[in-house]
């Protein structure tokens, strides 16, 4: 559901004269405030091990649950997308990292409890401390590491990270 359809009241003054403004925004009839839906920010980590394989996790929660996934997730307010990106990380296969840099970004929906949230993406190029002690935590149900020659991008359940592995099956990063 978009939030147009959604959201019937304006947060500031409570009127219902809370109008669709553009295709990413409301306004408020009666007090004039506009809000915008901007893009939330993630990020998505490209860890790769000394046998040069793929760490993928199997997301444990919907959206697209069961379906293949790379670390990462929603950054906080706050954090930088470095920040966010280490965080999530040590909170869903419990290591720390040691390198993040930056790729590119994608933009995607996340199916949230019946609204459709835009995100930037963020991916990054990421090395971590141990990979022996990867563990699966959080939203994560495993993980593991696959060669790169067994990827199907088909197995991703999210739009972006879909695109972002078939990116990087094209071209090594």
């Amino acid at each position: 559901m978009q939030f147009q359809n959604l959201f019937n009241f304006c947060p500031v003054c409570g009127s219902e004269e809370f109008v669709s403004n553009n295709f990413k925004s409301k306004k408020c009839l009666c007090c004039g405030f506009v809000y915008y839906l901007n893009p939330s920010a993630a990020t998505a980590a490209f860890i790769v091990n000394q046998k040069e394989e793929l760490l993928v996790c199997r997301r444990a929660k919907d959206p697209a649950k069961g379906t293949f996934d790379l670390p990462g997730g929603f950054i906080d307010p706050d954090e930088t997308a470095e920040e966010g990106m280490k965080r999530e990380i040590k909170e869903e296969i419990g290591v720390e990292t040691t390198d993040i840099h930056y790729l590119f970004s994608l933009p995607n929906q996340y199916e949230y409890k019946g609204l459709s949230v835009p995100t930037t993406d963020m991916f990054f190029a990421v090395k971590i401390i141990d990979c022996n002690s990867i563990h699966a935590a959080d939203d994560v149900s495993e993980c593991f590491f696959i060669e790169k020659n067994k990827i199907n991008p088909a197995d991703f359940g999210l739009q972006s990270v879909r695109k972002a592995v078939e990116m990087f099956l094209e071209s090594r990063f």
